[in-house]
């Protein structure tokens, strides 16, 4: 239930701008959202300053690695100093003073360890530097609950997300046209709909996502397939080598040991694509020089969408991006995909 649109003098101040720009009703929603945000490094930094920001009512930083030297080269949250200490709870303090009004809390635990009433608590859920089985699974529970699922990473110049919403209704914004009358001039010009730019109303609309499960899975080898090979980034089966490299070695790639993991990320490449029915050369030979470590910029454009889509989603505000988006750094460009929707 969304609370009754009371907003105090000092909310209406903090939230002003967003408030002319989406309006009351939204922000409302957002004031009175919880999301769980998982995964403390450089994208989740991102994401967590804009759900801060935009105020939702609460923030909870789920992480239980500690803060490696790693770490440090795109959390901008993370004081100096704080090598050894939790990444969530390192991270908190910054966080806070975005904006005393939004309740941040930190939470420890693994989140393999958490139990379905857990997740039940959120309106959304965020997922970063998650194994693809954990992303699959926790996906799955907020599907059955209609908790709004993202998930995201950034591998070197390279970073997605996803979405699953579910069955999401928004409304948009549209520039009302003014039929013409009867006593309008003869010609043409007069038969044209009239557009008045001063005047908006809002349109309701409804739209399915599909599980992250589905979009993964899709089956490469039918020729309606084939066709969308043509028009989908080869972002997607980058997005499958990482997947699969997480969940062999337990973590990413790092630069100190790049030859080793080069050439593991490589074998992968040729392994995985092959097994999707899909020809390695879409990864050029060398895919695995640019996705290393977290680059800063790529992290905030990504974390940009990403904040920017749950704030959509939570407003109800504004067309989602369903389902996927990429971002290849070394082009400067980012393309919305809608795959394993039926």
């Amino acid at each position: 239930m969304v609370e009754e649109a009371v907003i105090s003098e000092e909310e209406a101040a903090q939230y002003d701008r967003q408030i002319r720009l989406w309006g009351l009703e939204a922000q409302n929603r957002l004031r009175s959202s919880r999301v769980l945000l998982v995964g403390m490094r450089g994208l989740g930094a991102e994401v967590a300053k804009n759900l801060i920001l935009a105020g939702v009512k609460g923030l909870t930083l789920l992480d239980y690695q500690q803060v490696s030297e790693e770490d440090c080269r795109a959390q901008f949250l993370i004081p100096s100093g704080s090598l050894g200490r939790n990444r969530a709870e390192a991270s908190l303090e910054r966080a806070q003073s975005l904006n005393p009004m939004v309740d941040v809390q930190v939470d420890t635990e693994n989140l393999a360890d958490k139990s379905v009433d857990f997740f039940t608590q959120f309106d959304a859920v965020c997922l970063t530097c998650c194994p693809r089985d954990l992303l699959v699974k926790v996906d799955q529970i907020c599907h059955k609950h209609s908790i709004k699922f993202f998930t995201g990473d950034v591998f070197g110049y390279h970073g997605y997300m996803f979405a699953d919403l579910g069955e999401h209704e928004f409304v948009e914004e549209k520039i009302k046209v003014a039929k013409v009358s009867p006593e309008a001039e003869d010609g043409p010009e007069a038969k044209k709909a009239k557009i008045d730019s001063t005047e908006t109303t809002m349109v309701k609309k409804k739209v399915q996502f599909c599980r992250l499960k589905e979009a993964l899975e899709m089956d490469w080898s039918s020729e309606k397939a084939k066709a969308v090979l043509k028009k989908t980034p080869s972002d997607l089966f980058l997005l499958h080598v990482i997947m699969k490299f997480r969940t062999d070695k337990g973590r990413d790639p790092l630069p100190n040991s790049y030859q080793e993991d080069s050439e593991l990320l490589l074998q992968i490449r040729n392994d995985v694509l092959d097994s999707l029915g899909v020809s390695p050369d879409l990864l050029p030979e060398d895919f695995a020089s640019y996705c290393f470590s977290e680059m800063a910029p790529v992290c905030a454009v990504v974390g940009g969408v990403l904040g920017q889509e749950i704030v959509k989603a939570l407003s109800q505000r504004d067309a989602p991006h369903n389902n996927f988006f990429f971002f290849d750094g070394i082009k400067s460009s980012g393309i919305v995909d809608c795959l394993g929707a039926k």
